[in-house]
């Protein structure tokens, strides 16, 4: 399995985004997505992780209300949309996949995950 994020780049406090993860190869069985995030000097976090059919989906506290996430499958696709962005949000995010046999189960730990996109840098200017 592929994974590609984009969408990424550069926006004042209070804009938004949103981030995409394009996955290719391995993709006709159930899979679990999350996005993580990596700032400068700090450990990569979680921040959003969703179902195979996309009606369970769990987000970091520092995000909640704020990041939605969503997934087409038919496109092999997921995605991050972002508001009402803040300079702490600034970070390397990155889009996780891994195959699961549930299709509500969701993910929150990195270590969890078997494929990681590139990731895509968001920077937030105060």
């Amino acid at each position: 399995v592929q994974l590609q994020a984009s969408g990424g780049g550069f926006v004042q406090a209070g804009g938004s985004l949103r981030l995409s993860c394009a996955a290719s190869g391995r993709t006709s069985s159930t899979y679990v997505m999350g996005w993580f995030r990596q700032a400068p000097g700090k450990e990569r976090e979680f921040v959003a992780t969703i179902s195979w059919r996309g009606d369970f989906k769990r987000y970091a506290d520092s995000v909640k209300g704020r990041f939605t996430i969503s997934r087409d499958n038919a496109e092999n696709t997921g995605y991050l949309r972002m508001q009402s962005l803040k300079p702490e949000d600034t970070a390397v995010y990155y889009c996780a996949l891994r195959h699961v046999g549930s299709v509500h189960e969701t993910l929150k730990f990195a270590s969890d995950y078997d494929y990681w996109g590139q990731g895509t840098q968001v920077t937030v200017s105060s």
